[in-house]
Order: C-alpha cells, then structure tokens, then sequence
C-alpha cells in the first residue's frame, strides 16, 4: 500500500497497526479515536500542529524497516 499524506488514519492502521506508534511518537496519542478514522495524515497533524512531512518521514522509516520489506 502506497501510503500517502493523503490517506485516512483508518487506511493506515487497518494496513499496519504499528504505525499508530510512529503516530504517537509523534505527538497523535487519539489514534483510536473514531472522529481520526476519516481524517487524512495531513489532516490530523493540522489539528495536532504537527509537520506533516515529518510525520509522513516518520511513517517511511517506519514502513521501511519492517523485516518482509528487506
């Protein structure tokens, strides 16, 4: 999954719920709160005042060092 600052909180944790972690580091802690679900990346780290660039770096990294994607 391409995952992009475009795709909803709900995409993205129904894809690979470790990245709620990445999201928490970040500063996101109501990951699971239903009113995210249909926000975008982009989106929630408005509300939270968050880069969404470094968030979706985080992300990357996060997806990138998973041990089926080396």
């Amino acid at each position: 999954m391409l995952i992009t600052k475009q795709t909803t909180m709900g995409e993205m944790l129904e894809y690979d719920m470790g990245i709620a972690y990445v999201l928490m580091q970040a500063g996101m802690h109501c990951v699971g709160c239903p009113s995210s679900i249909g926000e975008s990346l982009e989106e929630a780290c408005v509300v939270h005042g968050l880069d969404s660039d470094e968030v979706m770096g985080m992300i990357n990294e996060y997806l990138a060092s998973r041990p089926e994607q080396k």
